[in-house]
């Protein structure tokens, strides 16, 4: 469902991707690992678009970045889901409105809006903070709200950019494994992070940024006492 295909892109005297390849499945759970800074955010920018490759493509399904009009790109997001690690909520909004909002813009009737929400923060354990702000929430709260926001229109594929980056251990797992039952329910998902000890806890396969190019790699597991 997503194919990287010699993929060149960089800034000024500064230099990102060289020949990076890299393939994803339907439904599969892929980390994404390297130091801050390396080009885990540009790369997700580059699956849905907002950045374009300088030489090679990208395909996510029947969109290419070679040939992709700016009117397409909508559609090509309708398939996505974005989890940011500052969480983006709209802050004078509900978290019911955060989550409305999103499904207003494609326009889903009403009826299957209210549906479509509740199950959502179910899946994430909130449906009791619906009617709160986003100032009522923990971090770990707002968080699972992004995912919700993420999943509440049923994307193939959600991209995680460095999720628990502002969340403590406890809730870093809590978000991992939030993200991990998605998965299991057919959903595929990219996380980005720089924390190694986060990725030990999973038997997934493992793309490392390093010196412009995606390398596959097989981390020690971390032992559990």
């Amino acid at each position: 469902m997503l194919t990287f295909s010699n993929v060149e892109y960089g800034y000024p005297n500064q230099p990102v991707f060289s020949d990076l390849n890299l393939h994803i499945d339907e439904g599969e759970f892929v980390f994404l690992i390297g130091k801050s800074g390396v080009g885990k955010s540009t790369l997700l920018q580059m699956v849905y678009m907002n950045i374009l490759p300088q030489a090679g493509y990208v395909q996510v399904g029947d969109y290419s970045s070679d040939t992709i009009k700016t009117k397409s790109l909508p559609y090509l997001r309708r398939n996505l889901g974005v989890v940011f690690q500052d969480f983006k909520l709209l802050d004078d909004r509900s978290v019911f409105a955060n989550l409305a909002f999103v499904l207003q813009v494609l326009g889903t009737p009403r009826k299957e809006i209210k549906k479509r929400i509740i199950n959502a923060l179910s899946e994430v354990g909130l449906a009791h903070k619906q009617k709160n702000k986003p100032s009522q929430l923990s971090g770990g709260e707002k968080q699972r709200v992004a995912i919700a926001r993420a999943i509440v229109k049923n994307p193939r594929l959600i991209l995680a950019d460095e999720p628990t980056g502002n969340l403590d251990p406890e809730t870093s797992q809590e978000i991992l494994l939030i993200l991990s039952r998605i998965n299991e329910q057919g959903t595929a998902v990219i996380f980005a992070t720089h924390n190694y000890d986060l990725v030990k806890q999973m038997e997934t396969k493992i793309y490392k940024i390093t010196d412009g190019k995606a390398v596959k790699v097989v981390l020690k597991k971390k032992s559990q006492d």
